[in-house]
C-alpha cells in the first residue's frame, strides 16, 4: 500500500492511497479538527481522474466542517472517496484496504456511509480500523444514516414551506426529487405520508418508477428534472446542480435537498436570492445522518437523543433565514457565517 501526502492550503491533511493488491485508489481529506475528530462519509464513484476525485473530496470535506459546526456535533470535517464503480468493483479486500488506509491517520478521520457505499461495506472497513461508524444495529451501532438524513431534509423542507408560503402544510405542494437512492426513497415516504405530490428522476429509471408506484407520484426525465414545475426542488444525488447553465431554468420557489455541494460556486447563492428562490444550505438541511453518527461516536448510542438533535435542523434553518432577511444576504452566506462563528469558538473538552 502506497500512501502519499498531497499539500493543500486550508486543509489539515490530504492523502491519497494506491493498493495494487486490492485495487484500492482512494483519497482522504481532513479539512478541520478544530471542533473534534473529522467525521465524514466514504464515497465510491467512477471518477475520471485523480484530479476529479481530489476536487470532489476537498469540496465535500470542507462542507462537512461547516455541517458539523452548525449542527453542533462536537466534531470536525473530513471526507474520503474511492475511485471505482460501486456496482461492479466492490470487494471485501477493497474495503479492508480502505480500513487500513483510514487507520493510518490514527483517528484524525472517522468514516461512515456515503454515495456508493452501505452498511455492509462499513462492516469490512471496521475489520481493519475502529474509526468507522454507521455499522449494523446488531453490532451496537446506529445503522444506516440514510433515514436520519432524510428526516432532517424533510424537516428542512417544512421550514422552507413555512418561510415561503407561511404554512408547512404539504397538501397540494409538489416536490421534485432528483436522485432516488436510499435517502431519496426515505424522503419520498415521509413526504407521501404528509400528502405531498411528487416527481421522481434517477439515472436508474427503475428506482424512480418504484417510488412513483409506491407513492402515486410520476416519473420525470433525469435530463430535465431541474426544470420541473414544482414548489420544491429536492436534489438528492450529486452536487453542483445550481450553476450558470441551470440557474435560468429553475421553476421552483424552493431548492432544498439532501445532496452535498449543491452550489457550484458561492456566487450562485446570491443569484438564487436575486431570482427569488429560497435555498436551504445543503450542509444544514442534510446534516441528519452526521448528527446521528455523532451520537454513536460519543458512546452509548441513544436514538431519542439523536432524533431531538436532528429535529433542531428546522430551527437552524429558521435562524439562517432570519439572518438572510435581516442582513439582506443569501442564505448560503448566512449559513457560512453561522458555521464560522461556531468554528471560532473553543472546542468542547
Amino acid at each position: 500500500m502506497k500512501i502519499e501526502t498531497i499539500p493543500q492550503e486550508g486543509y489539515e491533511k490530504v492523502v491519497k492511497c494506491e493498493d495494487p493488491e486490492s485495487g484500492l485508489r482512494a483519497v482522504i481529506a481532513v479539512h478541520s479538527t478544530a471542533l473534534g475528530p473529522a467525521l465524514g462519509g466514504l464515497r465510491m464513484w467512477p471518477y475520471g481522474s485523480w484530479d476529479d476525485a481530489i476536487f470532489d473530496v476537498l469540496r465535500l470535506s470542507k462542507g462537512m466542517t461547516y455541517k458539523s459546526a452548525v449542527a453542533d456535533t462536537g466534531l470536525g470535517g473530513g471526507k474520503s472517496v474511492i475511485i471505482g464503480n460501486s456496482k461492479t468493483e466492490k470487494s471485501e479486500a477493497l474495503f479492508r484496504a480502505m480500513g487500513r488506509f483510514i487507520d493510518s491517520l490514527g483517528g484524525t478521520y472517522i468514516t461512515a456511509e456515503d454515495v456508493g457505499t452501505c452498511v455492509e461495506d462499513m462492516v469490512h472497513v471496521r475489520k481493519e480500523t475502529k474509526f468507522c461508524t454507521g455499522l449494523p444495529l446488531e453490532l451496537g451501532s446506529s445503522g444506516d444514516p440514510s433515514p436520519w438524513t432524510a428526516l432532517g431534509t424533510f424537516l428542512g423542507i417544512k421550514a422552507c414551506l413555512e418561510e415561503v408560503y407561511g404554512s408547512a402544510d404539504f397538501a397540494d405542494r409538489t416536490v421534485a426529487i432528483q436522485g432516488c437512492g436510499h435517502v431519496g426513497a426515505f424522503l419520498a415516504d415521509l413526504l407521501h405520508e404528509q400528502g405531498a405530490k411528487m416527481i421522481f428522476a434517477d439515472i436508474t429509471p427503475e428506482r424512480a418508477q418504484e417510488l412513483a408506484d409506491r407513492t402515486g407520484g410520476i416519473v420525470g426525465d433525469p435530463a430535465t428534472i431541474l426544470e420541473a414545475e414544482c414548489d420544491v426542488l429536492a436534489p438528492c444525488a450529486l452536487g453542483a446542480v445550481v450553476n450558470d447553465e441551470t440557474l435560468p431554468n429553475f421553476r421552483s420557489k424552493i431548492i432544498a435537498g439532501a445532496a452535498n455541494n449543491v452550489l457550484l460556486r458561492e456566487e450562485h447563492g446570491q443569484r438564487l436570492k436575486e431570482a427569488g428562490i429560497l435555498y436551504a444550505p445543503d450542509y444544514v438541511i442534510n446534516a441528519g445522518g452526521i448528527i446521528n453518527v455523532s451520537i454513536e461516536v460519543e458512546g452509548d448510542y441513544d436514538e431519542a437523543r439523536s432524533r431531538a438533535k436532528v429535529e433542531n435542523i428546522y430551527n437552524a434553518l429558521q435562524q439562517i433565514f432570519k439572518i438572510s432577511r435581516t442582513e439582506d444576504i443569501p442564505t448560503s452566506e448566512a449559513a457560512n457565517r453561522l458555521a464560522q462563528e461556531r468554528l471560532n469558538q473553543p472546542a468542547r473538552s
